[in-house]
C-alpha cells in the first residue's frame, strides 16, 4: 500500500525522557484490560461520562506544548489539524505509527497503545504526553507484527501486559513485565507469507484467549495438532487453562484464516473473533469446543474487518479498509437484531483496533499511514461515544 509523507514525530530527546518516565511510572500506572468491561477489574473507574465538544481531552505529543484550552460549538466541526497538534476535542493522541492493538486502562488512566510496525507499546491519556513502556521486536510481514494487546486476567496482583507479536521465525505471545525485557510465554505459533495477524484479550474467567492466523496455510488451519488458524485458552503462564475441552490442549476452535479482533463480553458471556483474511470476511461468535463454521455475519466487499470491542447488546467492529466502523446487536438467541449499521463514515478515516472503556465510552486506533488517506496528525487515538450508524445489509 502506498505510504504517505510522516507528520513530524518528537525530537529523540523527547523519546529517550519518555522511555525513562515509562520505567518509573509502568509499576504504577497501568491497570485494567483489553476491550474490557469496568466489572471485570477491581478498582475504582473515573473515565470522563462523556465527550462533549467544549469538555473534550486535549491532545498532548511529547516534547510539544500543549495547545491553550479551547472551545467549539456543539454541532461544528473543530479546525483542521495543524502538524501533531489536532483541534478536535476526541483526539487523545497524535503522530503516531500505525496503531496494531490497544487495550484500556483503568481507574481512568487511558489506554496501552501498540504499533504493529514498530513494536513500541505507549501508555496514552488525556492530558498528557504519551509514554513508551515497552519495545517489543516484530517483524511486521504477512499482516503480522505487534497485532494484539491485553492485560494479564489477574492485573490487580500482578500488573502483567501480553501482546501477541511475528518474530523472523515465528508468531507468539510475550509477557511484559516491569523493567523487564518481553518474555515469550507461547512460541512456536507458525509464520508464513501470510496469515500472521493474530489478537489477544481475557476471557472474563481467569484466562486468556488468543486468536491466530492461518500461516498462509488452510491445512495448518485444519490440523488439530497445529496452532495456526485457532483459538487458543491459555493461562498466564503461556500453558493451556483448566476447564478447556480437550484437557491438556490449548485449542478451544479451529478454522481462522487472519484474525483482525477478538473480544469477550463481561464475564465470558459471549465471545466473538472477526477474519479479515477469509472470503468473505466474517465475524465469528465462539463456541469453545467447536469449530468456528458457519459465520455469524460476512462481508463480499471485504472491508477489512478488524479490531472489535463488545457491550451488552452491542459488537462494534472497526474496519481497515474503508473509513468506517460497524455497530451490530446480537441477541441471545444466536444472530443479530435487525442489520449492521455502518457509522463514523469518512470521520477519521480507516481504524484498526476498538476498546470499549468505562461509562461506555468506545476507543479506536487509526491506520491511515497505511496506505489510506493521511492529515498532519495521523495515526490518532480517539474516544468517542458508542456511534448509533445507518442500515447496511449483509453480503
Amino acid at each position: 500500500m502506498a505510504a504517505s509523507s510522516p507528520s513530524p514525530r518528537p525530537s529523540h530527546g523527547a523519546v529517550r525522557r519518555g522511555r525513562l518516565l515509562g520505567a518509573a511510572l509502568i509499576a504504577g500506572t497501568l491497570v485494567a484490560g483489553c476491550a474490557q468491561f469496568p466489572d471485570d477489574h477491581s478498582g475504582t473507574w473515573h473515565e470522563q461520562p462523556s465527550l462533549k465538544p467544549q469538555a473534550g481531552p486535549q491532545p498532548h505529543i511529547e516534547g510539544r506544548t500543549p495547545p491553550p484550552p479551547r472551545s467549539s460549538s456543539p454541532g461544528k466541526p473543530p479546525p483542521p489539524p495543524q502538524g501533531c497538534e489536532d483541534p478536535d476535542p476526541a483526539v487523545v493522541a497524535t503522530c503516531l505509527e500505525p496503531v496494531g492493538a490497544l487495550v484500556v486502562l483503568p481507574r481512568g488512566q487511558g489506554v496501552l497503545v501498540g504499533e504493529r510496525e514498530t513494536g513500541r507499546v505507549l501508555h496514552v491519556r488525556e492530558d498528557r504526553e504519551p509514554v513508551e513502556i515497552a519495545h517489543i521486536p516484530v517483524e511486521p510481514v504477512g499482516g503480522g507484527g505487534l497485532t494484539g494487546l491485553a492485560l494479564s486476567p489477574s492485573y490487580a496482583e500482578d500488573q502483567l501486559v501480553y501482546a501477541y507479536v511475528t518474530t523472523p521465525t515465528d508468531n507468539r505471545v510475550v509477557r511484559i513485565a516491569a523493567g523487564d525485557p518481553p518474555e515469550p510465554i507461547l512460541a512456536g505459533i507458525p509464520r508464513g507469507p501470510t496469515g500472521n495477524s493474530g489478537a489477544i484479550t481475557t476471557d472474563g474467567k481467569g484466562a486468556l484467549l488468543v486468536a491466530t492466523g492461518d500461516a498462509g496455510s488452510p491445512d495448518k488451519a485444519a490440523d488439530a495438532t497445529s496452532l495456526a488458524g485457532k483459538v487458543l485458552r491459555i493461562n498466564a503462564f503461556g500453558q493451556p487453562a483448566a476447564g478447556n475441552p480437550t484437557p491438556g490442549s490449548p485449542i478451544v476452535s479451529s478454522g481462522l484464516t487472519a484474525p483482525g479482533g477478538l473480544c469477550a463480553a463481561p464475564r465470558g458471556a459471549a465471545y466473538w473473533v472477526t477474519d479479515h483474511g477469509s472470503d468473505p470476511e466474517a465475524l465469528y461468535r465462539v463456541q469453545p469446543g467447536q469449530p468456528l463454521g458457519t459465520p455469524d455475519w460476512t462481508w463480499q466487499d471485504r472491508p477489512g474487518v478488524s479490531g472489535c470491542a463488545t457491550a451488552p447488546g452491542m459488537v462494534v467492529v472497526a474496519l481497515s479498509d474503508v473509513p468506517a466502523v460497524y455497530t451490530m446487536r446480537p441477541t441471545p438467541q444466536g444472530g443479530f437484531s435487525g442489520q449492521p449499521q455502518k457509522a463514523m463514515v469518512d470521520t477519521y478515516g480507516r481504524f484498526s483496533a476498538a476498546a470499549l472503556g468505562p461509562k461506555g465510552l468506545l476507543w479506536l486506533g487509526t491506520v491511515n499511514r497505511d496506505g489510506g488517506n493521511p492529515v498532519s496528525s495521523d495515526d490518532r487515538v480517539i474516544r468517542v461515544k458508542p456511534p448509533a450508524g445507518s442500515t447496511a445489509g449483509k453480503d
